[in-house]
């Protein structure tokens, strides 16, 4: 697929070892990956690029069976995906970038940055956990079950999928149940484990999150140069819902 350019904006795909990665390009300044959440196109965080496009040149890679990246045999894992995100900026020739992630893209980055810390800049996780003791108790019953309850997942995002997805929007309950799999035990990383990361850190997180206050506060604690903002009156999907808000508490935490 050859590149097109509206409005500065690059799409491309790109073969990052064995995943066909596509990815959009916007924006002028310091590289930023910009990482979408599970079971996410990266049209559900146009509000927060746009807003980000302003001062950094943002890359959005749609990660193994997201938006408009095939799937590939197997299972999905966060280890995979921090994997195949390290491979990505190998083909683009980026040596380093400012990572940004929301849910699922907030614990790919840490594992970057955990690994790679050479890739990382400053990170910005945005509603995550790293552990189950960071979850409530209600959502601990949930994954005892086999597989993810429908009203669990906004519509929008399998609409979204069935527009994009190259494997077609039959296929959206076999990556549903993969990544079903995936959240019943993953990420499990000890808080001890967080002083690997050597990037200054924000942990930005809902007033009504996932993520437990507790939690954050105590992730935030583990990380060498951590610190915690809490976005009041929102919940999980602040992104979408308060772009403007998330994107200024990025840009100020990326410009000290």
């Amino acid at each position: 697929m050859a590149p097109s350019a509206d409005q500065g904006k690059v799409s491309d795909y790109v073969d990052a070892e064995d995943v066909h990665t596509y990815y959009e390009v916007v924006g002028r300044g310091d590289p930023l990956l910009l990482l979408h959440g599970g079971l996410c196109a990266i049209e559900t965080i146009s509000g927060l690029t746009e807003r980000l496009a302003e001062h950094y040149r943002v890359y959005l890679p749609e990660r193994r069976a997201h938006g408009r990246t095939p799937d590939v045999d197997g299972p999905i894992t966060y280890d995979l995906m921090a994997r195949d995100t390290i491979a990505f900026l190998d083909a683009v020739g980026m040596s380093s970038a400012h990572f940004v992630g929301w849910s699922d893209g907030a614990v790919v980055a840490l594992l970057v940055a955990m690994q790679r810390p050479d890739l990382v800049r400053r990170l910005v996780m945005i509603g995550t956990h790293v552990n189950p003791e960071g979850l409530p108790s209600e959502v601990h019953e949930m994954m005892k079950l086999d597989a993810m309850p429908p009203e669990a997942l906004p519509p929008v995002l399998r609409e979204l999928y069935a527009g994009v997805s190259p494997d077609g929007p039959d296929h959206w309950d076999v990556v549903v149940d993969k990544e079903w799999q995936m959240l019943r035990s993953e990420p499990n990383i000890a808080l001890e484990e967080l002083a690997k990361v050597s990037a200054p850190t924000l942990l930005l997180v809902a007033e009504h999150d996932f993520p437990t206050l507790e939690h954050s506060e105590a992730m935030s604690r583990s990380f060498p140069n951590g610190e915690l903002q809490v976005v009041p009156d929102a919940d999980h999907g602040m992104p979408m819902e308060k772009p403007s808000i998330v994107a200024g508490h990025v840009i100020d935490f990326l410009g000290r």
